[in-house]
């Protein structure tokens, strides 16, 4: 992957958080902001989650109350390095836990 279309592919990531936080209906209260390709998430309960890009490494890096990740470009997929697990299936499952509710990225 080249950097341009590491760019398109996380810009693509970062609408899509937005737009699925923007329609969020349940009881929480999430708020984001987006500065310089880092999204912070915050939440009712103080806690935060930080999503930024790794330009150099071509990497989505997470960061939530339950640790750190960092993911790569499989296919159609943003897979953790360690895991293998996929960043919406991380990303729902952190959320949901420090929001209270249940939180869903597709």
């Amino acid at each position: 992957m080249n950097d341009s279309e590491f760019h398109q592919l996380a810009d693509e990531l970062m609408l899509q958080l937005e737009e699925t936080l923007d329609r969020f209906e349940g009881d929480a209260d999430i708020d984001y902001e987006t500065n310089g390709g880092v999204m912070t998430l915050s939440f009712e309960n103080g806690s935060k989650i930080v999503i930024n890009r790794q330009e150099p490494l071509h990497q989505i890096w997470l960061a939530t109350k339950a640790g750190g990740y960092h993911f790569n470009r499989q296919e159609t997929r943003w897979i953790c390095d360690r895991s293998g697990e996929d960043f919406i299936t991380l990303l729902s499952s952190a959320c949901s836990t420090q929001a209270g509710e249940t939180v869903r990225f597709e």
